[in-house]
């Protein structure tokens, strides 16, 4: 399996709304990073679609390497 292109060694601050999805990119092509904008099309990886419970600020993964996708689970600290 390919590696993500690391976006950033750090997690991107979302203020999501309650009810709204978001898609998380997966690949770290993205030039809209956190989320996604289709530059997958061309690798072996898809989107993660997360949908907010609560209005509130979550942080989404930069380094594409969570365990916990979409969110920050800070394997970032260990690259």
């Amino acid at each position: 399996m390919a590696e993500p292109n690391i976006a950033q060694k750090a997690p991107f601050p979302v203020d999501v709304t309650a009810g709204k999805k978001y898609f998380w990119c997966a690949c770290g092509k993205s030039e809209n990073q956190p989320f996604c904008d289709g530059s997958h099309s061309d690798t072996e990886f898809t989107p993660v679609a997360y949908e907010a419970d609560k209005d509130r600020t979550l942080y989404f993964c930069g380094c594409k390497r969570t365990a916990g996708a979409p969110l920050c689970d800070g394997t970032h600290n260990s690259l």
